[in-house]
């Protein structure tokens, strides 16, 4: 039997998928120790083994088949358009993507202005301005604190994640639109769901069982 193998997007995403596979039998001792410099770790008894890899790279990861299954965050899939399959969404990291700005900046989303757009996620706002609003929009992609773009007029709105809002109240910010809730999803390679049906199901099927009952 050959080793299946599962990329993880690293910091709390990796933390909370990991306490959920012990729930359904799944270990690996080896990654709770914090100071290791291992990349990859095994569970010889389950033939599976993990990795933990920055979130941006865990898609492509999975469509290239290094690994067969992937655990990441919805934004992170739709940022990347890897080709996938999405299977599962673990409800975990719950948060939305929203378009935020000042107040004033409400007029110029309804009146369809040309307006610049600021985001580390310039993919998503793309989709969202063209495809679902129809309003033609300057895009700037940036890797910082995004909040930061309407405050020194780079541009109008931001796209970004929200989950409490706290910082854009702070900033005087705000909600005006929202493009779609975000949670972490199990993705799984075209190849690996073919192959390895058997096995991915059973263990989807348990991560199933396992969050289902929980909310119960």
């Amino acid at each position: 039997m050959r080793y299946l193998t599962i990329a993880l997007a690293k910091g709390r995403l990796a933390k909370n998928a990991l306490e959920i596979f012990e729930n359904i039998g799944i270990t690996c001792e080896e990654m709770k120790d914090e100071k290791t410099r291992k990349l990859i770790f095994t569970n010889e008894e389950l033939k599976l083994r993990f990795f933990l890899a920055k979130p941006s790279d865990v898609p492509t990861y999975v469509e290239y088949g290094a690994a067969d299954i992937g655990i990441v965050g919805k934004d992170t899939i739709l940022e990347e358009g890897r080709r996938l399959y999405e299977v599962y969404d673990l409800k975990i990291g719950n948060c939305k993507m929203c378009v935020c700005g000042p107040k004033e900046a409400k007029e110029k989303l309804k009146h369809h202005e040309l307006i610049r757009v600021a985001s580390k996620y310039p993919n998503i706002a793309k989709d969202y301005f063209y495809n679902k609003k129809h309003q033609t929009v300057e895009i700037i992609k940036l890797n910082g604190s995004v909040e930061l773009a309407p405050i020194v007029g780079l541009s109008e709105v931001i796209v970004d994640i929200v989950e409490t809002g706290a910082t854009l109240k702070e900033n005087g910010l705000e909600v005006l639109e929202e493009v779609c809730p975000l949670s972490a999803r199990v993705v799984v390679n075209e190849v690996s769901m073919k192959m390895e049906n058997e096995r991915i199901t059973k263990l989807i099927t348990n991560l199933r069982n396992y969050l289902e009952n929980k909310e119960k």
